[in-house]
């Protein structure tokens, strides 16, 4: 198996897991230039609020996009959303990645600007 094969099914695990709380999910993709958060519904169908290195609110201050930098900016910024749009308590959606580097400081972003997970 390659990389993302693994990577993907280590994400079906997780959401698995997720689904069966039927709780609302912070999901987090990762590429090597940009990372997207996502807070999704228990059913996911509805995107609640979202926050990625492509908005113009987060780039602005930032050299680079790809860095725990930016991360740590797209998780205060998602946090933000999400309380505005009246959601306290997410299930962290690492969707396979490990947790460190961009991911952790996401997660820990989120954590400090007032998101339960």
């Amino acid at each position: 198996m390659d990389k993302k094969t693994t990577r993907l099914r280590r994400a079906k695990r997780g959401r698995t897991q997720i689904r069966e709380q039927g709780a609302i999910r912070l999901c987090v993709h990762r590429t090597p230039r940009h990372i997207y958060a996502q807070v999704i519904s228990p059913e996911g169908n509805q995107v609640m609020a979202s926050a990625s290195t492509l908005d113009g609110d987060v780039r602005k201050g930032l050299t680079t996009t790809g860095g725990i930098a930016a991360a740590t900016v797209v998780g205060r910024v998602i946090a933000e959303r999400a309380r505005a749009a009246g959601i306290t308590r997410v299930a962290f959606d690492r969707s396979g990645f490990k947790y460190h580097g961009r991911v952790k400081a996401l997660a820990d972003a989120a954590r400090e600007h007032g998101l339960e997970f």
